[in-house]
């Protein structure tokens, strides 16, 4: 969308993400990302950490499941995304914003670590379904003209609510 705060960090992972569904059952994982800004001391002959940046981050559907499976605790990555605002109105307190970033692209960094990559998710005309864990291999033929088709599995989640969670902040 046009006139949003597009931004990109390298830091490392607070926690492992946390993978929840919404009650529609879509997946949203949550992290946070800390951000350490290095000066050189030149008197000392030694890099020092400077200010820390904690970005809230939030990705949904198969995204957030792919984001859960492959990212741990202290995994350096780069994320990159839109900033967003939530606020909160509790009905006995002050009204709270919240800062997070809407990730867009996510991965881990190459510099001191290695990855391997495994390809998820969509399948090209004539593939078999992925079998769902624990579940016996069966032989897979294409559903019979006329026939219902087959279903997906795994089932693929709904969309988020449908209520704006970035509502902009009322000014007074």
């Amino acid at each position: 969308m046009a006139g949003e705060t597009k931004i990109t960090i390298t830091g490392n992972l607070a926690d492992d993400p946390v993978l929840k569904y919404t009650d529609g059952g879509a997946a949203v994982v949550n992290f946070t990302v800390i951000a350490n800004e290095k000066t050189y001391d030149a008197a000392n002959r030694r890099w020092r950490d400077g200010d820390t940046l904690y970005m809230p981050c939030v990705a949904w559907r198969q995204y957030a499941e792919n984001i859960a499976e492959s990212l741990t605790k202290g995994t350096r990555v780069h994320a990159s995304g839109a900033l967003k605002q939530r606020v909160q109105q509790p009905s006995d307190g002050p009204r709270r914003v919240y800062t997070e970033l809407l990730i867009e692209e996510i991965g881990p960094t190459l510099r001191f670590a290695s990855a391997t990559i495994t390809k998820s998710g969509g399948r090209t005309a004539g593939q078999p379904p992925a079998q769902p864990t624990g579940a016996p291999a069966q032989p897979w033929s294409p559903p019979a003209q006329g026939s219902a088709p087959a279903q997906q599995w795994p089932p693929m989640p709904t969309t988020p609510p449908a209520v704006n969670a970035w509502s902009i902040p009322a000014t007074a």
